[in-house]
């Protein structure tokens, strides 16, 4: 296959395997049918999802590793049949919550984290001078994928198709494409990148901090309001049916945004995340104050492509900064900030709102940390850029 043409195959097989992996962000439709079918409750559904979002960014501290040693068809393949056999030991769970938990949580979670640093390093490889846009390309995929998955599920749910049938016939369907898209993952000559330090120094370089920063102010602030959406869109008074679409509109806002913000990066390259985050608080602070519906709906948009930002700006700087080999071993330290930022923003928004009654305090935390942050990282890299 020519060079010119195997790049592009490359990159569609990234976008496609992250679209399948990124079904993780529909896990609440499911929580319905699991709780009809096997009577589990919120609780123990939302604790499987946290598992499988903290075994997921945990995990990616050893796969990024593995890919530079074994390559990425070695790499995603494990992946692709570690999601499959997490789905498919689970439609003999009968609804017993630790097996749900040890096959969602841990082994498609930790079949997630398999794929999806795979699309990205080697992407980046093939198109080094596009890193911002193919990133935000195969990012945008993961966001889009939860879209696709919740209409999944909702078609095979109002069919009465049997929630383990559903599970089953999910796993092999998932578990094979994403085998053969696994297959299709090839890296160019990597003659040309330097730049490889001891890792272990690298983590604790100054660039790498800055970096850690943002992902957790972002993500943390990005987590905290979806983590709390839909009550807060019911708190102001408007009725639940538009709550559920306010969670779609973000979702929307954030694919968008992964894509957008990867061109963006491409041009203006790290002044491009204290933008972000300046854009976040912008929006966050007007949603402090009462807004007609379709404003406070195109503010959530804003508010998801924001959010987006965060996965496709960190990948971008850090591979800008110390090298696309480097890449696949420093991003996933840099994407724990948002494993943490998702364990302790959620609920850290829960306990404001229950102690005061009100979402303003939790947004004005939000506005504070991604602002501050914003204008700590400005400073840094007009510094570095004189």
């Amino acid at each position: 296959m020519k060079k010119s043409v195997k790049r592009w195959v490359v990159l569609f097989s990234g976008i496609f395997m992250q679209t399948i992996l990124g079904g993780i962000y529909a896990w609440s439709t499911l929580t319905p049918w699991l709780k009809e079918s096997y009577g589990v409750t919120n609780a123990q559904s939302g604790f499987i999802f946290g598992t499988t979002i903290g075994v997921f960014t945990l995990v990616m501290l050893y796969t990024g590793h593995l890919l530079n040693i074994k390559g990425p068809k070695v790499t995603a393949g494990i992946g692709s049949f570690l999601y499959m056999a997490g789905y498919f030991l689970s439609s003999f769970s009968n609804g017993s919550f630790p097996i749900l938990l040890l096959t969602i949580g841990i082994i498609s979670g930790s079949g997630i984290a398999f794929g999806y640093v795979c699309p990205l390093s080697v992407s980046m490889k093939w198109f080094p001078k596009r890193k911002g846009l193919v990133t935000g390309l195969a990012v945008g995929g993961f966001g889009a994928g939860a879209i696709i998955f919740s209409s999944l599920i909702e078609y095979f749910k109002l069919s009465g198709l049997s929630i383990e049938v559903f599970m089953r016939g999910y796993a092999y369907a998932t578990g094979v494409l994403l085998f053969i898209l696994a297959m299709l993952l090839d890296t160019p000559s990597e003659k040309s990148i330097v730049h490889r330090e001891p890792i272990g120094r690298l983590w604790f370089n100054r660039a790498m901090r800055i970096n850690l920063l943002g992902m957790f102010s972002g993500t943390f602030a990005g987590l905290l309001v979806i983590g709390n959406l839909a009550p807060y869109v019911i708190s102001r008074g408007i009725p639940e049916y538009w709550a559920v679409v306010s969670v779609t509109i973000f979702s929307i806002g954030n694919a968008f945004g992964r894509i957008v913000w990867g061109h963006i990066f491409d041009r203006l390259g790290q002044l491009s995340i204290p933008i972000s985050l300046w854009l976040f608080a912008f929006v966050a602070l007007a949603m402090v104050f009462p807004l007609p519906l379709y404003v406070l709906l195109g503010a959530l948009f804003l508010l998801g492509i924001a959010f987006g930002a965060n996965f496709v700006l960190y990948a971008g700087n850090i591979s800008h900064q110390f090298g696309i080999l480097n890449f696949s071993r420093l991003y996933p330290i840099c994407f724990l900030a948002y494993g943490i930022a998702g364990i302790i923003a959620p609920g850290v928004g829960g306990y404001i709102v229950d102690t005061t009654g009100s979402y303003d305090l939790a947004m004005y935390l939000c506005i504070a940390l991604v602002s501050v942050s914003g204008l700590f990282m400005f400073l840094r890299f007009r510094k570095v850029s004189k």
